[in-house]
């Protein structure tokens, strides 16, 4: 049994799943309440799947990029779960998830994450010949630098804000299939989580790192005038 998390942003969702095969599933507006829902609805899942923590075998989790405060608790809960109870750990990226649940279309999937500041958290996946690919690396972006790049007809997806969706559209034209309001499920997560597992590619809770592609802002403190 496989026990996956994703706490990347406001929207939550954690999953139960054999193999890759998802038995039990949540999902929910967190907001900033990671910190206090999280261990909670895991325990509840369990409860409603008739499974207790002994019975998983492996620990999944969405490493981001996504919300500091989320991501700090879910790789933070993902890694003690793993340390703990001496089982394997996968990482898996935030934006993976949320294109993969498309990869039976065939086309280029660009996930798009609101990164604030008019910036924009995206990379490039596909399914090609059968294999899932990750085209291009998570990076930060704005719509006047990602457009020039499509070439070919792309699925865009994600929880896009309404005037990038407009602004894509009248740049690319037929070249863009936006699907405006994806949310992402850990049924998802699991799938890749499980894939991965079965090649044998874990991550170490001592080394695994969320991925935030930006430093999360810092106020200095003025020194107070005697």
């Amino acid at each position: 049994m496989e026990l996956a998390i994703d706490t990347s942003t406001e929207i939550a969702s954690i999953a139960i799943s054999h193999h890759g095969e998802v038995e039990a599933e949540m999902t929910w507006p967190s907001g900033q309440n990671h910190s206090v829902e999280l261990v909670p609805n895991i325990l509840h899942l369990l409860q409603q799947a008739k499974k207790s923590l002994n019975q998983i075998d492996a620990i999944i989790v969405a490493k981001g990029p996504g919300s500091f405060n989320g991501l700090r608790v879910g790789v933070g809960t993902a890694k003690g779960l793993a340390f703990a109870s001496g089982i394997p750990l996968i990482g898996i990226g935030t934006l993976e998830v949320l294109a993969f649940q498309h990869a039976p279309t065939g086309l280029p999937i660009c996930p798009l994450q609101d990164a604030a500041r008019g910036e924009l958290a995206t990379a490039l996946y596909q399914l090609r010949e059968g294999e899932w690919r990750q085209l291009t690396a998570e990076h930060i972006t704005t719509v006047d630098e990602l457009w020039p790049k499509i070439a070919d007809r792309t699925l865009f997806c994600g929880r896009i804000p309404l005037h990038v969706a407009q602004e894509l559209q009248e740049r690319l034209g037929e070249r863009a299939l936006i699907l405006a309001s994806t949310l992402r499920r850990a049924g998802y997560l699991a799938e890749l989580g499980w894939r991965r597992l079965d090649k044998g590619e874990i991550d170490h809770p001592t080394t695994l790192q969320p991925l935030y592609l930006r430093r999360p802002a810092v106020t200095t403190k003025r020194k107070t005038k005697r």
